[in-house]
């Protein structure tokens, strides 16, 4: 019998509202399992569960009771293993699924599309497992699991973030928003040394922290949610084309 996206989409949505603890061990064979999860180890007990493999993990052919899944395993494996595909055609993909790349440091994430421009997550302490939106956040990729079946429905609007969305890259993003967030952060003693307008590792380091102990997802990034509660207006996006 076929192994369908839409299965995986089906799995997950029987978890919403259970707890996620970061850095949670899943055991990918146990079809009991009620959390908690992180996103990483949610999305690949997810596949297990649904095509009897394992995806994403340090060591894909490991026990699956003690395999370790993690965002950086799903990015190795969609260049060795998957198929890369764009966000918007994940976005009108059920279970196909959909990545941010970690930085140093920091966690990425994961999310199970639910063809429809929405998803299935397994998002942060403080939010849990949740269905969401995949519009107005930042991706780096989709992703296709070999050996599953998926089926592409109607094309979705997706939207780019609405605002700049800061985090450390190569170059490093500069200018007075960042001065902002590192004297935020300074304020909130995440951060020490110099105010100097450059999102560089110390700046990063800072809003894991920061992003930690509030229970969002720690992903060094500084979106909509962290800039809230930090206090920072970030610039608008206007500038960004729109996906579509």
């Amino acid at each position: 019998m076929a192994i369908r996206g839409r299965r995986i989409l089906q799995l997950g949505r029987k978890h919403i509202g259970e707890l996620y603890v970061l850095g949670s061990l899943v055991p990918k064979n146990n079809p009991q399992w009620k959390g908690p999860w992180d996103c990483a180890e949610f999305a690949s007990w997810l596949v297990f569960q649904a095509a009897g493999g394992l995806y994403g993990c340090e060591s894909n052919s490991a026990d699956p009771g003690s395999a370790d899944a993690f965002t950086g395993f799903w990015a190795r494996d969609v260049e060795r293993l998957g198929v890369r595909i764009s966000v918007e055609q994940a976005a009108r993909t059920p279970g196909a699924a959909i990545l941010r790349n970690p930085q140093p440091g920091a966690v990425g994430h994961i999310v199970i599309s639910d063809g429809r421009g929405g998803t299935v997550e397994a998002h942060s302490t403080k939010a849990g497992v949740i269905a969401s939106t995949i519009s107005g956040r930042r991706w780096d990729a989709g992703i296709l699991i070999p050996g599953i079946e998926y089926s592409e429905g109607a094309d979705q609007d997706i939207e780019n973030p609405k605002v700049v969305i800061y985090r450390l890259t190569q170059p490093h993003m500069k200018g007075p928003a960042v001065r902002e967030i590192q004297r935020k952060l300074k304020e909130k003693k995440f951060m020490a040394g110099r105010i100097d307008g450059d999102f560089g590792p110390n700046t990063h380091a800072a809003v894991v922290s920061f992003q930690a102990s509030r229970g969002f997802l720690v992903d060094g990034e500084v979106g909509p949610t962290t800039a809230r509660a930090l206090g920072v207006k970030l610039p608008n996006a206007r500038d960004l084309p729109r996906r579509r």
